[in-house]
């Protein structure tokens, strides 16, 4: 060693905990109440549209000392295998409703748009996106579904299995060199010249936000689903943990869990992120927004992100309670202990970004990095289980 200080992406970050405030000036409005009526409306026209499971842990609640550990399983989600099917699916949707209702001059219900007359409109359409893997997975079955073309843009970081997934599901792959940044760049600029319609689930600087917020809308059918399986608003959640690439998920799960009154002031909401891939936590730490050099690849490929979301940071700036990165180390941990059990849970196949928001409990309940606990015996915890593994070869429940 030279001597020199570690990168970002080699130091072990400390827990961060910050003093949050109250709660949120003003939340907008794909974090409304009932934010997720329409999304659950529209994704009804998808023929796999289901609730997930919301499944009770108390084997991992006993091994970590905590009182609850419940997990909101997204790993078979609309054929999907992923949360991001509620967002890019429905921002797809969505739009070519609008795009129909332009040329008929009419409102268009979401039964035409399976109808000929309309999908005849639609056929013309072309929907881009960059991806790790899942969003695109997502836009290429959404426009699949209404006869319309998707071109998804993968970074040289993205495996072949997980293209092979987009393909499947009809998307054309362009790969694009460098990082995921660089695939966002480049599936804006290939929209803007060739009239494409872009699906990006992240939002730059001067960037427009429209289609993004409808990615983000769609998330907000997590909430009301945990919310029907936990018997409305009375469920009590002590700590909830989320993992977070460019922020989406948690920014939607904090603000319209807050905005429907299952989250509150003495709810404690907490970021997971990758060691690796840290972008949130370095923001927080910064009071601003900030995009990390490109660093060593993670096996938490999902959250593998260098930046914030600037749509959705005021609200993770508002709402989180702290932020935890986790080593793959840690995820491949959490994935073995959902993946075997524990004194009868139930054994789930999630992948390592999956399972980040498991290993960042662990990593809290161990009492590594803080001062004080973060979780004790009183702890009621909700979790994400966000996918399945994407890269079976690689999968660390295969081990």
């Amino acid at each position: 060693m030279d001597g020199a200080s570690p990168s970002l992406h080699e130091q072990r970050r400390p827990i961060l905990l910050r003093n949050r405030a109250a709660g949120p000036h003003q939340l907008p409005w794909w974090c409304d109440q009932g934010a997720g009526d329409e999304p659950r409306r529209l994704l009804r026209s998808c023929p796999r549209y289901a609730p997930t499971p919301l499944i009770s842990l108390p084997g991992v609640a006993e091994q970590l000392g905590v009182a609850e550990v419940w997990i909101k399983d997204e790993t078979q989600r609309l054929g999907i295998g992923s949360f991001k099917g509620l967002g890019g699916a429905y921002a797809v949707l969505k739009m070519a409703m609008e795009h129909a209702r332009r040329c008929t001059g009419r409102a268009i219900l979401p039964a035409e748009l399976l109808e000929p007359g309309v999908r005849s409109l639609l056929s013309a359409l072309t929907f881009s996106c960059a991806s790790d893997g899942n969003h695109g997975r997502s836009v290429s079955a959404g426009a699949r579904l209404i006869g319309a073309r998707a071109v998804v843009y993968l970074h040289e970081g993205v495996t072949d299995e997980r293209a092979a997934h987009i393909s499947r599901l009809g998307g054309t792959i362009v790969r694009v060199a460098g990082d995921y940044n660089d695939s966002v760049e480049a599936a804006a600029k290939a929209a803007h010249q060739d009239g494409w319609i872009a699906v990006p689930d992240t939002v730059g600087p001067g960037e427009d936000e429209k289609a993004c917020t409808f990615v983000v809308q769609g998330y907000a059918v997590l909430i009301d689903e945990i919310m029907a399986a936990a018997n409305g608003p009375e469920a009590s959640f002590t700590h909830v943990l989320v993992q977070a690439g460019v922020g989406g998920l948690a920014a939607s799960v904090f603000g319209h869990g807050w905005a429907c009154g299952l989250f509150g002031a003495e709810t404690q909401l907490w970021i997971v992120e990758p060691e690796r891939s840290a972008c949130l936590y370095e923001s927080a730490r910064a009071g601003e927004p900030v995009r990390l050099p490109p660093g060593p690849a993670t096996n938490m490929s999902m959250l593998e992100c260098q930046s914030p979301s600037l749509l959705v940071w005021p609200i993770i700036d508002s709402l989180a309670t702290g932020f935890i990165a986790v080593t793959d180390e840690e995820a491949a941990d959490a994935v073995r202990l959902l993946n075997t059990g524990t004194s009868g849970d139930p054994a789930l196949r999630v992948g390592e970004s999956g399972a980040a928001g498991l290993a960042g409990l662990i990593r809290a309940a161990a009492g590594r990095g803080q001062d004080k606990p973060v979780v004790d015996r009183t702890s009621r915890v909700l979790l994400f289980a966000t996918e399945g593994p994407t890269d079976l070869s690689a999968w660390s429940g295969s081990r």
